[in-house]
C-alpha cells in the first residue's frame, strides 16, 4: 500500500523518465558485466560459448580415436576393443552424445549401443569409457577408428587470465608510463582552460565574440586533421630549441591542445552562469580579477571542473593513437594500451587475454568516474541551462 501511494506522488512522467534511465544504465552495464565474466573464464570454453552460459557450463564437439586392432579382447563370442574417450588425461567432462561422422556427431546418446554394420557395435557412456564390439576378430582397418562426442564440461573459472595479462614483460612499467601521460595531460588543460573561461565570461576585451565563435568551432575539428600539423610543428619547435623529440611535454602539449576547446567550452557556460553579485560585490570591495578567480570562481566552479576532469581523463587514459605518434613505440615509454595493443598482436586471437586487457585498462578509468560521478550531471546541467 505503502508503495502504490509512493508511486502516485511520482507521477507517470518522472516514472517513465526514472524506468528510462534505469534500462539505459542496464544496457550499458551489460558489456562491461560480459567483459568481466569472460575474463575469468576457461580459455577453452570462451571459444565455445558466450559469456551469459557461463554458470551453466558449455557444450563442445570434440574428436577422439579408439584403440587399435591388436588390443581386441575376446568376450564370449565378440571380440570387444575398450578404454576411455578421454585418454589417459582423466576425465575431462560428460559425454552427451556420440557419433562416428563428422557430420552428425550427436548421432546417439552416451550409453546407447549403436550399429554400425558388418558386425561392429559401438557404446560410449558419459564418464568416456567405451566398448568397441565386432562379432568376428578385427581387421587392421577397424582399429583406431575416430569417435566424435559432444562433451559437457561444467563452468570454470580462473585467474589464469589476469595473471597472463599482469605478468607480460613491460604491462607494468606501461601502466606507470599511462599514468605519467594522463595526470598532467588532465590537470593542464583544466588550469589554462579555467582561466580562458573566466576571461571569456566575465571581462570585457575587444574580440571577446570572436574568441567565443573561435572556441565553439575548434570543437568540431577532427582530432587526425590536426594530429600531422601539430606534430610537424613540434619537431620543427624541438629541433630549433634542441629538445628531443619523443619525451613526455610533447604529448601532453599534445592532449592540451586538443582538449582545450571543450573545457574552455564547458568551463565558461558554467562560469558565466555563476551570481554576478558576488563577483561585483568583490570588486567593489577591491578584489582584483585573480584573487575573484581563486578564491570565489575556482571553488563555486568545482563541480564543472570534475566533469571534464572525467571527460579529460577517460580520453587520454584510452588513447592509443596520440601516445603512439608523440611518444613512439619504444619499450620504455609505451603506453598501457600500446602495450596491450602488442599483447593481443603477439597471442593472436585468444579471446581470453582480450577479455582480461579490456578489463585491466578500464579499472582505473571506473575508479575515477565513481569518485567524480556525482559532479558530472551537476556541471553539465549547470553549464547547459546558465549562459552569459
Amino acid at each position: 500500500m505503502t508503495l502504490g501511494k509512493s508511486l502516485s506522488r511520482i507521477g507517470p512522467a518522472r516514472l517513465f523518465v526514472h524506468a528510462t534511465v534505469l534500462l539505459i544504465v542496464i544496457i550499458w552495464l551489460i558489456p562491461t558485466l560480459g567483459i568481466f565474466v569472460s575474463a575469468l573464464r576457461d580459455k577453452d570454453q570462451i571459444t565455445v560459448s558466450g559469456w551469459w552460459t557461463a554458470f551453466s557450463g558449455s557444450t563442445q564437439t570434440v574428436a577422439a580415436r579408439m584403440g587399435a586392432a591388436d588390443t581386441a579382447k575376446q568376450d564370449g563370442a565378440n571380440y570387444v576393443i575398450a578404454g576411455s574417450v578421454f585418454g589417459d588425461a582423466g576425465s575431462k567432462g560428460t559425454v552427451r552424445a556420440f557419433g562416428t561422422r563428422v557430420q552428425q556427431p550427436a548421432a546417439y546418446e552416451a550409453g546407447q549401443t549403436a550399429d554400425l554394420g558388418d558386425g561392429l557395435s559401438l557404446q560410449v557412456n558419459e564418464d568416456g569409457s567405451y566398448r568397441f564390439m565386432k562379432t568376428a576378430a578385427f581387421s587392421p582397418d577397424d582399429g583406431g577408428r575416430r569417435v566424435y562426442l559432444s562433451v559437457a564440461t561444467p563452468a570454470q573459472f580462473t585467474l589464469q587470465n589476469y595473471r597472463n595479462v599482469l605478468a607480460s614483460e613491460g604491462i607494468g612499467q606501461s601502466f606507470i608510463n599511462s599514468l605519467t601521460v594522463t595526470i598532467p595531460a588532465t590537470i593542464i588543460p583544466i588550469l589554462i582552460a579555467a582561466f580562458a573561461a573566466y576571461a571569456l565570461a566575465w571581462m570585457e576585451f575587444p574580440g571577446r565574440t570572436v574568441l567565443i565563435a573561435l572556441v565553439v568551432g575548434l570543437i568540431v575539428v577532427p582530432l587526425q586533421m590536426s594530429l600531422i600539423p601539430l606534430l610537424r610543428l613540434y619537431n620543427e619547435i624541438g629541433s630549433i630549441l634542441g629538445v628531443p623529440s619523443k619525451t613526455y611535454p610533447g604529448v601532453w602539449l599534445a592532449h592540451t591542445a586538443f582538449g582545450m576547446p571543450l573545457a574552455i567550452y564547458l568551463l565558461r557556460s558554467y562560469i558565466a552562469g555563476l551570481p554576478r553579485e558576488i563577483i561585483e560585490s568583490a570588486r567593489v570591495d577591491g578584489a582584483s580579477d585573480f584573487d575573484i578567480f581563486v578564491k570565489i570562481i575556482l571553488p563555486l566552479s568545482f563541480p564543472a571542473l570534475a566533469s571534464f576532469a572525467i571527460f579529460q581523463f577517460l580520453w587520454v587514459w584510452n588513447d592509443l593513437l596520440v601516445a603512439m605518434v608523440f611518444l613512439g613505440t619504444t619499450k620504455d615509454y609505451l603506453v598501457l594500451t600500446a602495450a596491450l595493443n602488442a599483447l593481443l598482436g603477439s597471442r593472436g586471437g585468444n579471446w581470453e587475454i582480450l577479455t582480461a586487457s579490456a578489463f585491466v585498462t578500464i579499472i582505473v578509468p571506473l575508479l575515477v568516474f565513481f569518485a567524480l560521478q556525482r559532479y558530472l550531471v551537476r556541471g553539465l546541467l549547470s553549464g547547459s541551462v546558465k549562459g552569459g
